[in-house]
């Protein structure tokens, strides 16, 4: 099936695309004309969705995936034109196959030197073959909480380390900024006026590597989901990933269609 076969029910279409638009509204009124970008987290759910909102007037560009296999296996079906993000915790394993994907835009939680290094050679084999491929876009996952469930770069030296390794040493990434996920009690708690630790934390982070690195363009924070993102918004993030206010409650894995 391609994406010119695959049906879109109008009403569900329009109800996506109202959901959608009222995130988006909600972003406005906090960014204070600040540019924030969207990711609509469509993980386990059917490529219709994702196509009603890419085909709509509003265009929705990027989609948020947490499975490798499911990113690989909606990628191949859809418009070469979406900007896929991996947000899902990231192995070894999946990092060839991943970086290969030509509208990959990013993967969201390179936590360790060596996954970055096998996200770079694959993504130069790539380049290689296909010179009109960009860079991969990466955020460096640092575990803000301290929880030991999370993955992510230990905040301070850590940090700053594998962000020099990239960036010295991996030619075929380019590194977009840091993203957190911080703790759910801390993220049920973000208000715009209550500010989060974790969100404090990465912004933190952010200025230490800019300042060890000796940057001179400003990387960006990745932090705000369904929640939180209003108070991760007023405290600088650059992008949130929102999932369930857009596309509804997801199914169980095992129960997910690619396509329906």
């Amino acid at each position: 099936m391609s994406d010119q076969e695959m049906k879109i029910d109008p009403a569900r279409a329009s109800a996506l695309i109202s959901q959608l638009q009222s995130v988006a509204e909600r972003i406005a009124s906090v960014a204070k004309g600040r540019s924030v970008r969207l990711v609509a987290v469509s993980k386990l759910k059917p490529a219709n969705d994702i196509l009603a909102l890419h085909q709509a007037p509003e265009k929705q560009l990027h989609f948020g995936e947490n499975y490798a296999q499911e990113l690989g296996q909606k990628a191949e079906l859809l418009p070469k034109s979406i900007h896929w993000h991996f947000i899902g915790g990231l192995q070894s394993g999946h990092c060839k196959n991943l970086a290969r994907i030509p509208n990959l835009w990013v993967v969201s939680s390179v936590d360790t030197l060596k996954k970055a290094q096998l996200l770079d050679k694959s993504r130069g084999e790539l380049i290689s073959s296909e010179a009109s491929v960009p860079k991969l876009n990466i955020h460096i996952q640092v575990n803000t909480s301290g929880e030991e469930s999370k993955s992510g770069c230990a905040p301070g030296a850590d940090t700053v380390a594998l962000c020099r390794a990239i960036v010295d040493e991996c030619p075929n990434l380019n590194l977009l900024g840091l993203m957190t996920i911080g703790a759910i009690a801390r993220s049920v708690a973000t208000t715009p006026e209550n500010e989060n630790e974790d969100f404090v934390s990465l912004r933190e982070q952010r200025d230490l590597v800019a300042k060890e690195l000796g940057l001179d363009r400003e990387l960006e924070l990745s932090m705000g989901m369904s929640e939180d993102y209003e108070g991760a918004i007023a405290m600088g993030s650059g992008e949130v990933r929102v999932g369930s206010t857009i596309f509804g409650q997801r199914p169980a894995k095992a129960d997910a269609k690619l396509t329906v």
